[in-house]
């Protein structure tokens, strides 16, 4: 952009106001002063011709680096393009802004210099029409001013105290022009920095962690315990891939804002809670567009994903198998390929630098034409994979084994059984998608009508989870497919989680929504030393033909044996 660019909303201005706002550009303000009084006076001047407030933000070098028409909030700088200096720094910009109205900074001004994490903020109040000479002409626009800066919120405020009761900032009494011209800019700043670095000091924490911002919207047709368990799901998830959960952040509306799911007043509430509690990351509690993550990066200045890019990224770190890198490389493509757009200035350009410049493809579209093409050679070493995957199921057929896939929402402990009926050491752990790749061992159960040993063989597959990303459905084909073509399903179910009839519906329903109608299925309810007498009537009553079990504990596991016997008996002879 050009130097001289004029920010906000300059509809109606004349050209030779235009001009007067762009020559500010080459105006300097002493390093050690907040401003000087002509540059006040020459600011209030361009506001009172123009009738709008003007803001004009400063370095520490007394540059002039953005014009703006409209308020701090309508022109402050986004937070993406403002210099990191991490937590103990403030951003080395303050802002020089003008108010008609003789008031005292708003609500609003003073959260846009939060979130910009300025120096400081002076706010000029005007006349209106300028201090008379006797003779005529104006002597000076400004009646009084105000300086505001922020404040560093001690650890122990931070973390018990609600937001709407923090102090974040500081703002003088009505100053005169004179008394703020005097103001010694460089001790307020040293000083301010000072106590935000012993601040962050006493708060520091391993900066190799995603520390995690929840945003959770519930719209009408949630119930409040749908709600409730979708963030615990979405904190567990959070937990899973590495992340550490500092705050949740809520509303409520009738349905998502287009723009930024959202309301305004929400997003500057997230923004604040961002510099409060020191998060670098904020997690949504549903798929975002990516017009959204762009219109939220923009206005909250630390990265933004959604539910289903978490889940991307339990995945790939649980791939261990080529197989297995390979459908979630595959997912993660199929996710990106449509977020391209508007990931930087620099994507719509050009490809910079001698030789490379002139006529030709985007960088944007070199990228796009890349993955679409890694994407179709990933779609084929899939189909490869389905067809490896379907001879080793039709070799088992020929031999006349009976297979189970066992299947359930993630963290039922369907790792757990495995290892305790087959005497296998499959990883298993109280984590969230912790078994990614099909897993396949040979179990000995009782025959139903001889009671002889008889071999069949399970399969541990991937979890479920509700609202399962389609891009993961279609990735995982090849290994949903264990599934659909076995014999019989063990539905395993975690009977001590508190939402354990609203998993089994999200599980029923991704089972319905295959292409193929998978086998009948044995409910087993799992971890039932965990669970009270009450609960387990319930559920005996909801599903009498269900198994009772504690995969940990080793209870139940032959009356499931049994079960699984006469299950598959039922099927070979239907």
């Amino acid at each position: 952009m050009p130097i001289e660019t004029i920010y906000g909303n300059l509809q109606g201005l004349k050209s030779n106001q235009l001009k007067q706002l762009q020559r500010l550009y080459h105006q300097r303000v002493p390093g050690d002063r907040l401003t000087t009084s002509e540059f006040a006076q020459r600011v209030a001047s361009i506001s009172t011709e123009v009738g709008q407030p003007v803001c004009v933000y400063i370095n520490r070098r007394g540059q002039i680096i953005r014009v703006g028409i409209g308020t701090p909030r309508q022109t402050q700088i986004p937070p993406l393009e403002l210099p990191r200096y991490g937590a103990g720094r403030l951003s080395g910009i303050r802002c020089i802004a003008t108010n008609l109205k003789a008031e005292v900074p708003s609500e609003g001004t003073l959260t846009a210099m939060v979130i910009q994490r300025l120096d400081a903020l002076v706010m000029l109040t005007l006349t209106g029409e300028g201090f008379k000479r006797r003779g005529g002409g104006a002597t000076g626009y400004i009646k009084q001013t105000y300086l505001a800066h922020l404040l560093p919120i001690p650890t122990h405020e931070r973390e018990n105290t609600d937001l709407q009761e923090l102090n974040f900032w500081s703002v003088s009494p009505p100053l005169s022009l004179d008394m703020l011209a005097k103001q010694d800019f460089i001790d307020l700043v040293d000083g301010l920095e000072a106590e935000f670095e012993r601040e962050f000091i006493a708060q520091e924490v391993d900066s190799d962690q995603d520390l995690v911002l929840l945003v959770g919207l519930k719209i009408d047709k949630m119930t409040n315990q749908q709600f409730e368990d979708g963030l615990a799901e979405l904190a567990r998830l959070v937990d899973t891939a590495g992340g550490q959960v500092l705050k949740t952040v809520h509303q409520k509306r009738s349905h998502p804002h287009p723009q930024t799911v959202v309301g305004e007043g929400k997003v500057q509430e997230i923004a604040l809670s961002v510099q409060t509690v020191g998060a670098n990351l904020v997690v949504f509690d549903r798929d975002l567009s990516p017009a959204q993550v762009r219109n939220l990066e923009t206005k909250i200045g630390v990265r933004v994903v959604d539910r289903t890019e978490v889940i991307l990224d339990i995945f790939a770190q649980r791939a261990q198998s080529r197989a297995g890198k390979l459908q979630v490389e595959l997912a993660q493509l199929e996710y990106t390929i449509p977020r391209l757009t508007g990931r930087g200035e620099a994507m719509s350009r050009l490809g910079g630098g001698i030789g490379t410049r002139g006529p030709g493809e985007t960088k944007l579209e070199t990228e796009r034409r890349a993955i679409n093409a890694r994407i179709s050679r990933l779609q084929k070493e899939v189909n490869q994979l389905q067809a490896h995957r379907s001879r080793l199921r039709q070799h088992r057929q020929r031999q006349e084994v009976p297979t189970v896939a066992i299947v359930g929402y993630t963290n039922a402990g369907k790792s757990t059984l495995l290892n305790t009926l087959t005497n296998s050491e499959v990883y298993a752990a109280d984590k969230l998608f912790a078994t990614l790749d099909p897993i396949t061992r040979r179990l000995t159960v009782p025959d139903a009508i001889t009671n002889k040993p008889t071999t069949i063989v399970i399969t541990d597959t991937v979890g479920f989870i509700h609202e399962l990303p389609p891009t993961l459905m279609d990735a995982f084909r090849a290994t949903l497919e264990e599934v659909t073509d076995a014999d019989a399903l063990l539905h395993v179910v975690d009977l001590s989680h508190p939402a354990w009839q609203s998993q089994i519906r999200s599980v029923m329903t991704i089972l319905a929504e295959m292409p193929e109608t998978p086998g009948p299925a044995l409910v087993a309810f799992n971890k039932i030393d965990e669970v009270d007498g009450d609960t387990l009537r319930f559920a005996n009553e909801e599903y009498p033909m269900a198994v009772f079990i504690s995969a940990a504990q080793g209870l139940g596991l032959e009356t499931l044996r049994q079960r699984l016997a006469q299950l598959i008996d039922y099927v070979i002879a239907s």
